[in-house]
């Protein structure tokens, strides 16, 4: 029983400031919605929508490098870390639509993630992933703050079966909530997100993993240029 208390006190060291995630990232949209009610309405007399920051535009594109820390949640996932970094390439597809607060442009993206590792209990699985379905929206806010939700699905491979016992291929789907901080070219984002990792039955073991990451990143918005 003693070794049993031990070795609980050391995973709850391992990943208690994980738990401070959510509170981290409840904060920054907090406060990015108090930015966006301050900052929100027509731009400056006399300069263009867009004009001195590079946001989200039709036609245009974003390009992101990223980066994701978190842990799992409930069950056989709630002592499993997780880290990853990918790079985006997005495509704005729309004009802005929908009424009132919910008024956004649609985007669609894909994610390309060399680096996704599972930090579980008894070993660590190195792997990677191909996030090819990214559905994107984002709200017009007519500031430099503009929030977004998000939902994707893609394959992830790893060197070892993920959970121990199920496979070494699984699929992933998630939702996520966050904010951009654009800049005049440079923008950078963090959202909170909820990702379930899953081998959709290719192994009769298929517990699955629920995880919640806090997501951070920095890119830009290209092409959205208005003409004269």
């Amino acid at each position: 029983m003693r070794h049993d208390d031990i070795r609980r006190a050391r995973r709850g060291l391992r990943f208690g400031p994980l738990a401070a995630l959510p509170f981290v990232c409840g904060l920054i949209l907090f406060s990015g919605g108090r930015a966006v009610h301050a900052q929100a309405g027509p731009p400056a007399a006399g300069l263009p929508d867009g004009q001195g920051r590079a946001g989200p535009e039709e036609g245009g594109h974003e390009l992101q490098i990223w980066t994701t820390g978190g842990y799992g949640v409930k069950g056989i996932a709630s002592h499993t870390g997780v880290w990853t970094a990918g790079v985006r390439y997005g495509w704005v597809l729309t004009a802005p639509h929908g009424p009132g607060f919910l008024r956004g442009r649609f985007e669609c993206a894909v994610d390309a993630v060399p680096v996704f590792m599972l930090f579980q209990p008894a070993s660590t699985a190195y792997g990677a992933a191909l996030n090819p379905f990214v559905s994107k929206w984002n709200f017009d806010t007519h500031s430099r703050i503009v929030p977004y939700m998000e939902l994707s699905g893609g394959a992830l491979f790893t060197n070892i079966q993920v959970p121990p016992g199920g496979s070494r291929v699984n699929f992933t789907s998630a939702g996520a909530v966050g904010i951009h901080f654009l800049g005049e070219k440079f923008n950078w984002s963090a959202d909170l997100r909820f990702m379930h990792i899953s081998n959709a039955g290719i192994s009769s073991v298929n517990p699955g993993i629920n995880t919640l990451q806090l997501r951070l990143g920095v890119g830009m918005f290209t092409g959205a240029h208005h003409k004269n």
